[in-house]
């Protein structure tokens, strides 16, 4: 399993086919228990490093930790989502997604653990419309010495904007 590293952003961002899409799997914890050969070689680990270690081995230091708070707290409740998320490589380059993550669920109903798969973003959503919020959301989480509460803090922006166009998430996400 990886171990946490220093790793330095290259400002360098790389892409993957309109055909291909990003599999991967984890367990109830966030552990990676799948990764297929375009997330292994977008991820830049080998499989063996990859495979039990926690998917935020990939979390990219300017995706909102908000962001991830709603993405939880909806997927721990049985739901799906959708979401923009911007990942960084193990050698500091960056990869934009498009994310629809589900719950996997045994017999019982009970939540196993979750798959997900992301496919090519649009671009025109993410440069006109996501990567400003997300730039927004990390200035509310970063004014806060304590990240909790700066997740917090950027957890109720996020919110706010949402109640102030009237919509949900996956309305808002949707109508991008």
């Amino acid at each position: 399993m990886a171990q946490p590293q220093t790793v330095y952003l290259t400002g360098r961002e790389r892409t993957f086919g309109e055909d291909e899409i990003i599999v991967s799997k984890t367990d109830v914890k966030g552990r990676l228990t799948y990764a297929n050969p375009v997330f292994i070689n977008l991820a830049g680990f080998p499989e063996r490093e990859l495979i039990g270690a926690p998917h935020s081995i990939v979390r990219h230091p300017d995706m909102p930790r908000c962001v991830f708070k709603l993405l939880w707290d909806t997927i721990m409740a049985g739901h799906e989502i959708f979401a923009y998320v911007v990942n960084r490589s193990c050698n500091g380059d960056h990869y934009w997604v498009f994310a629809h993550v589900t719950p996997s669920r045994d017999a019982s109903g009970n939540i196993l653990g979750f798959h997900s798969n992301r496919r090519v973003p649009n671009r025109r959503v993410l440069n006109d419309v996501i990567i400003p919020l997300y730039a927004d959301l990390l200035v509310e989480e970063n004014r806060h010495a304590n990240a909790k509460e700066g997740m917090t803090a950027g957890f109720n922006k996020l919110v706010s904007l949402l109640k102030s166009k009237g919509i949900e998430y996956d309305e808002f996400i949707f109508s991008l």
